[in-house]
């Protein structure tokens, strides 16, 4: 049997031992601070925002087994906890912020309404929505803010409106609403101003395996009939939502019959659950492009008495379809009158009256900064 012996180290050769560990473990702890910092630097640079997970109406309520949204840099992006919420486009509901450039969506889910399961696998334009987070849109005015308002800006960096100093929010949203027979929509807003579709997508049904059998026993402590009896909508159609989505080349135009009548601000909601938020001086002059039915037109606006008012006009979808379409794409002027004596508004479609549901004018305390 060997036996091993250590020759002893002297004072000088410790001394150089210890002097040569000491620098390795300094310079993996440099390389760990340096990779921990990269990280947090990568993180703090990449698109943030809340999710939310919407449907028409409570009957269509969905329930989620699994999902993932895929990122362009490869971070991990969920949808929120429990089932969706709210309206169409808009869930009502916040979460904890999501992090990554989103690309696509991989989800499973159930419909109680038509006790189906459904698989949705998704890839979005890439370079749509690299553009899309990279911009920035006009949401109010700022009071030290002088240069004139651009509909939206390019940002590299994540900004958020400020009332003091900036105008402009960066993507705050990214909207997924689930309708009938697998539809789904998703949107991405920008601080509760404009909001734009992403696309229409279609989730195909899968057949239920034990797995989906035990989520489903541990989601509702009721059976499947009763669940069934209690949601079960053999008539739920996407239609509805489908033709919301219809697009028409149109621009709004706002044309007080007086000058001394000043349009600060609009927002027009659509039938599809997109926003447009206008502000001067774009405002003054929007450009033409391809647009869905508008469902609510908001105007604030300082009339001939130099007071503030805020004006609502309503739309039906089907009346206003119908006109846009008789124009074969023919680029056309949705016209906003304002009477002179502020109590009356007219709607006019390329100078023929349109009619609309209902118009509605009230004084407000709304402020604006005197913007040109």
């Amino acid at each position: 049997m060997y036996q091993v012996y250590y020759l002893p180290l002297n004072a000088k050769e410790k001394f150089k031992m210890v002097k040569k560990i000491n620098i390795l473990t300094a310079l993996l702890l440099l390389f760990s601070a340096v990779q921990c910092q990269e990280k947090k630097i990568n993180m703090e640079n990449l698109p943030e925002y809340n999710v939310m997970i919407s449907h028409p109406d409570n009957k269509y309520r969905v329930e989620f087994v699994s999902d993932r949204i895929k990122t362009l840099e490869g971070v991990t992006a969920h949808l929120p906890y429990g089932g969706t919420s709210g309206e169409w486009g808009d869930s009502g509901k916040g979460w904890t912020e999501q992090y990554g450039t989103p690309i696509g969506a991989d989800i499973v889910y159930y419909t109680p309404y038509e006790n189906t399961f459904y698989h949705l696998d998704v890839d979005f334009p890439v370079e749509k929505m690299k553009d899309l987070v990279s911009r920035a849109y006009a949401s109010s005015y700022a009071d030290v803010y002088k240069k004139p308002l651009e509909e939206y800006i390019i940002s590299k960096k994540m900004i958020r409106f400020a009332s003091y100093n900036n105008p402009y929010e960066s993507i705050s949203d990214l909207i997924f609403g689930f309708a009938p027979k697998g539809t789904v929509v998703v949107w991405v807003w920008y601080g509760g101003g404009t909001k734009i579709e992403i696309g229409r997508y279609q989730a195909k049904p899968i057949a239920e395996d034990e797995k989906l059998k035990k989520w489903f026993s541990s989601k509702y402590v009721v059976s499947r009939e009763e669940v069934l009896k209690d949601y079960f909508n053999p008539d739920a159609s996407p239609e509805q939502w489908n033709s919301y989505r219809n697009r028409y080349n149109w621009r709004p135009v706002f044309s007080p019959n007086n000058t001394q009548i000043r349009i600060f601000w609009s927002n027009i909601d659509y039938y599809n659950a997109e926003r447009e938020r206008l502000l001067r001086p774009f405002i003054l002059n929007p450009k033409n492009r391809v647009r869905a039915i508008p469902r609510e037109i908001q105007i604030l606006y300082k009339a001939v008495d130099k007071k503030m008012y805020e004006a609502l006009i309503f739309f039906d979808w089907k009346t206003t379809q119908d006109a846009l379409k008789k124009l074969n794409n023919t680029p056309a002027n949705l016209e906003i009158k304002i009477a002179d004596d502020n109590n009356s508004i007219e709607v006019y479609l390329n100078n023929q009256p349109l009619k609309t549901d209902s118009i509605r004018i009230f004084s407000t305390d709304i402020k604006f900064p005197d913007v040109e």
